[in-house]
């Protein structure tokens, strides 16, 4: 066995670079990695320094996936939402497969099923029976919406205005550290002859919706304020903000969920032990990231 471990979208991202956390974590153990990426720059360079492998391509093209995973032992999944989910996860899982792939680590989300109200969250309950099929070992991180994801909404607040169509301030919103996503999985990929679940529920903290804008203004030094506006009002917004219509539905579908305007399973409003389970070290807290910066 190499040792190798492959890691998709290592260069990172808005949406909480995992697979770049991945591969950081993994070099800083001594662990193989080569760093699959969609574009040789200045990210990619750093990545090289750090001791990785690059190889650039697309990762819903099976020209480019297949010889990127040829001669790894392991692979770290993740893909950004935006189109193209199910391209990539049929190209890496027949790579997987024909690789002779034994543990493939992937990001999907917090309850993904054939009737969920996101039409992404759906697409992830395919993306997971894919996997499965393929027999590569496959374990599903189902995580739910990144503290970091929250940072680039507040991040965007004009005159310190949360507008957000998430009903009443009451309202509680399951949340995880993309750094804890990227730390259990890290975890996973080390030690392959780890025991491991085939899927683990990652919520980390459930803070009110009044709460966390507390937190973040707290964090900001200036008040901010929570105005829940309707769902047509915030579409609007994110339009002007530039984002794909992709990310736009799921998210519509994801704010009526934290509303409770659609259906939620009450059992997964709560934090989920997984990562003390697997790290030995607990989820870090709303306060805890936003002091880390």
């Amino acid at each position: 066995m190499s040792g190798l471990v492959l890691v998709t979208r290592a260069a990172g991202g808005g949406q909480g670079a995992t697979g770049r956390q991945v591969a950081e974590l993994l070099l800083g153990q001594g662990i193989p990695v080569r760093a699959f990426v969609r574009t040789l720059d200045e990210r990619a360079e750093r990545l090289r320094e750090l001791g990785a492998e690059v190889v650039a391509g697309d990762l819903r093209d099976i020209g480019d996936v297949g010889p990127a995973i040829a001669g790894a032992d392991r692979v770290f999944f993740t893909y950004p939402v935006a189109d193209g989910l199910l391209d990539a996860t049929a190209a890496v899982a027949t790579a997987a497969q024909r690789a002779g792939i034994r543990r493939l680590v992937e990001v999907s989300q917090l309850r993904p099923r054939p009737t969920a109200v996101s039409p992404r969250t759906r697409q992830h309950w395919l993306s997971e029976q894919i996997f499965d099929w393929a027999g590569v070992g496959a374990i599903h991180l189902r995580a739910t919406v990144f503290y970091e994801n929250i940072r680039v909404l507040v991040s965007l607040a004009a005159a310190g205005r949360l507008e957000v169509p998430l009903g009443d301030p009451g309202n509680a919103i399951p949340l995880v550290s993309a750094r804890d996503v990227a730390r259990l999985a890290a975890a996973l990929l080390a030690r392959p002859d780890r025991p491991a679940e085939p899927a683990y529920h990652l919520v980390g903290a459930v803070p009110t919706i009044a709460e966390l804008v507390a937190d973040f203004g707290a964090a900001l030094g200036t008040p901010l304020e929570y105005v829940p506006v309707d769902e047509p009002r915030w579409r609007e917004w994110a339009r002007g903000q530039g984002w794909p219509e992709h990310a736009i539905e799921h998210l519509s579908r994801l704010w009526r969920v934290f509303a409770g305007t659609a259906d939620r399973d009450p059992d997964l409003w709560r934090v989920t032990d997984a990562m003390e389970r697997v790290t030995g070290t607990g989820p870090e807290s709303v306060r805890d990231f936003l002091l880390a910066g």
